[in-house]
């Protein structure tokens, strides 16, 4: 049987993540993986979620079934973060799913089943997950542009010259805040240029919302999905929580289907629950209450926003004492941009050869295309990375 089967690629990320454990070196930097760190490195729970979770185990009195469909008070409080009040809720339905992946692989299985023929277009760049995915999942896959690495910009007239060509055989994959891996986004009049192109092509948006809270704010970073629920009748988004509540290994995502009225909303829910019942049959359910329990109780929400708040302004400051950093060994603003991106990651646009070179040199890791991890950096180690960052570039 499995003398038919090569040896598959390792995962370029988990890849990174051994050879960094594997490494001795005092000093080593660690900008691959995209976790959240405080200045010694750590991964810290939220106190709110820790609260939550006490609560959990103090007053749960059974481990049984949640259903296909999860955890049904996870989804609507996830739903009203994510859309607001920008779609009527009649026609929104939503299932919790394993992780911001899990909801993606339920929905892209479900566009599948809905428009086979489509063409998947993404970012170029995007998380590397994206295409394998939705070429998983059968679709065609192109990409549109995007990022420009010689100004650290969104190339937004090529890619409107791109959106002008689609039509409602294309499914446009965007994402909605904090752009990965580049943390270069969209302002609100682009988003709003985007959302009315879409709506003239009627290609069809699927919006991937993994990091709301990273970038400029809860509501800030929600304009683009908004403004995606206010002028289009349908539409697919999905969501995460590992980042912006820190239950990465809790695995806790959102699908959430938009048709264009409450009878299709039904017809299509009942597709993706059965989607989700040939695969996995219903998710686990611990993660997905203590999100629940925090967005459904004001003291919790309010304690969890300011922790929140304080690891968005944490970044911000990261990525500018950075570029200052680079800046004053370099007498250079070439990496100016990286003050203003946003969310946990920045495109350097360093050759791989430069990458391989700070990884052997001095001990510093990010991926290959030079993808940095803005979360990961402490006060000391964003001088040691600007430094050898310009030593490796002249």
């Amino acid at each position: 049987m499995f003398e038919t089967l090569s040896k598959a690629p390792q995962d370029k990320i988990f890849a990174l993540m051994a050879e960094y454990a594997a490494d001795k070196r005092d000093g080593k930097i660690d900008l691959g993986i995209g976790v959240y760190k405080d200045d010694a490195g750590n991964t810290p729970i939220m106190s709110a979620v820790k609260k939550a979770e006490e609560r959990i185990i103090a007053t749960a009195t059974t481990k049984t079934y949640v259903g296909v469909a999860g955890n049904k008070g996870f989804s609507a409080a996830m739903v009203k973060l994510a859309l607001g009040d920008s779609v009527p809720l009649d026609r929104v339905r939503a299932a919790q799913a394993p992780g911001g992946t899990g909801a993606l692989w339920v929905l892209l299985t479900l566009l599948k089943r809905a428009k086979p023929d489509a063409t998947v277009w993404i970012s170029d760049p995007s998380w590397p997950n994206h295409a394998p995915m939705a070429r998983q999942a059968g679709f065609a896959v192109e990409h549109y542009p995007y990022f420009d690495p010689e100004t650290g910009t969104v190339r937004f007239e090529d890619l409107l010259a791109r959106f002008e060509k689609f039509s409602k055989h294309d499914i446009v994959l965007l994402h909605g805040c904090c752009h990965n891996p580049t943390g270069a986004n969209l302002t609100p009049e682009q988003w709003d240029r985007v959302v009315a192109l879409l709506k003239k092509t009627g290609a069809f948006p699927l919006v991937d919302m993994a990091y709301q809270g990273f970038g400029d704010g809860l509501e800030e970073d929600a304009y683009g999905l908004r403004a995606v629920g206010r002028e289009i009748e349908q539409f697919v988004c999905a969501t995460s929580c590992s980042k912006n509540f820190g239950v990465y290994r809790e695995r806790v995502g959102c699908a959430i289907i938009v048709g264009k009225d409450a009878a299709q909303a039904d017809i299509v829910n009942s597709q993706m629950l059965n989607v989700i019942r040939g695969a996995y049959s219903q998710p686990p359910d611990h993660g997905a209450e203590i999100v629940r329990l925090i967005l459904e109780d004001d003291a919790l929400r309010a304690e969890w926003q300011a922790e929140l708040e304080a690891m968005r302004t944490r970044m911000i400051a990261n990525r500018k004492a950075l570029a200052e950093a680079i800046r004053s060994r370099s007498n250079s603003s070439d990496f100016d941009f990286v003050a203003e991106h946003r969310g946990m990651f920045s495109l350097l646009g360093l050759s791989a050869e430069t990458v391989n070179h700070l990884k052997a040199e001095n001990a510093v890791y990010m991926l290959d295309d030079s993808r940095i991890n803005i979360a990961g950096l402490a006060d000391d180690r964003i001088q040691r990375l600007a430094d050898a960052v310009v030593a490796a570039s002249r």
